[in-house]
């Protein structure tokens, strides 16, 4: 054998125990993945520009992270405070018109929360309930009865909000508002809570039927006093909204007894029992 084919036989074997070798060691992909880790790495020290190219664009990633699991933009980071005033739910009353101020320094009053989120969230509900034909009042007579102005508010059933929508049930509602973390948003969970409630109205054919509905006794013989306690509350609010000081007893407005039906008419006032009450939005 001449001295070139044993160099060429040696240098087959040297391959071939390498290429063994290199298998043998890569065969587990966690030592594949150690070696794209290692030649990254390797690249990354030759290449600074490399490095700093990666890095932006993990940076950015994690903001769009950040801004699809907590659905708020961290300025703080950017050093941009003022936008945390923006995303407040807050208006000045003194800006409102007259019958709208006066309703929400009446709740603020009663419900011992800001004027100013109140203010907020009494322009929304005129602004909805002109929208969608269903009395302003209303709307926030139901969000005292529910929730007592409480955005973060959730009941054993689950029911969560300003309104207490079932998220669960009415989570594909919470969509256009981003998903179902909207329903801690206080106009979001308003928005929702509305369209429960005025379809819930269009399938009872009433106010009084539709409360039964949006408070899940629709098919049980009693909802425990929970329409009552809300047309009281509306009626309430009709007196101030007329410049009249609120009534102290829970008798209902005129304009509130028509809608009733004359069965529950005849029905006492019964303050909502605490599970009954907490049974919220189910339409």
């Amino acid at each position: 054998m001449t001295a070139s084919n044993t160099m060429s036989s040696g240098l087959r074997q040297a391959l071939a125990a390498v290429t063994k070798g290199f298998f043998q060691i890569t065969h587990n992909s966690f030592a594949l993945i150690g070696l794209a880790v290692l030649f990254s790495t390797m690249a990354l020290v030759a290449r600074p520009e490399l490095r700093q190219v990666g890095e932006i664009k993990l940076f950015s990633w994690l903001q769009e992270r950040q801004q699809e699991v907590s659905g708020v933009v961290s300025d703080l980071v950017a050093g941009n405070h003022a936008s945390a005033s923006e995303r407040a739910t807050a208006a000045d009353p003194k800006e409102l018109p007259k019958q709208q101020a006066a309703v929400a320094y009446w709740l603020s009053k009663k419900y011992r929360v800001a004027p100013e989120p109140i203010s907020a969230l009494v322009a929304e509900a005129y602004a909805v309930g002109a929208r969608v034909k269903l009395d302003p009042t209303l709307i926030l007579a139901v969000m005292a009865v529910e929730s007592g102005f409480n955005p973060f508010a959730q009941s054993s059933v689950g029911a969560q909000g300003l309104m207490q929508v079932m998220t669960k049930i009415h989570h594909d509602k919470y969509q256009s508002f981003g998903g179902q973390f909207a329903a801690f948003d206080p106009l979001a969970n308003l928005h929702v809570g509305v369209k429960v409630l005025k379809d819930c109205i269009r399938m009872a054919g009433s106010i009084e039927g539709g409360l039964k509905y949006y408070v899940g006794a629709a098919n049980l013989e009693t909802d425990g006093g929970y329409a009552a306690k809300v047309m009281a509350e509306y009626a309430r609010l009709q007196s101030v909204v007329h410049g009249n000081s609120a009534p102290r007893q829970t008798t209902l407005a005129p304009a509130a007894i028509k809608v009733l039906t004359p069965a529950a008419q005849e029905t006492p006032e019964a303050p909502a029992t605490p599970d009954k009450a907490a049974t919220l939005a189910m339409g």
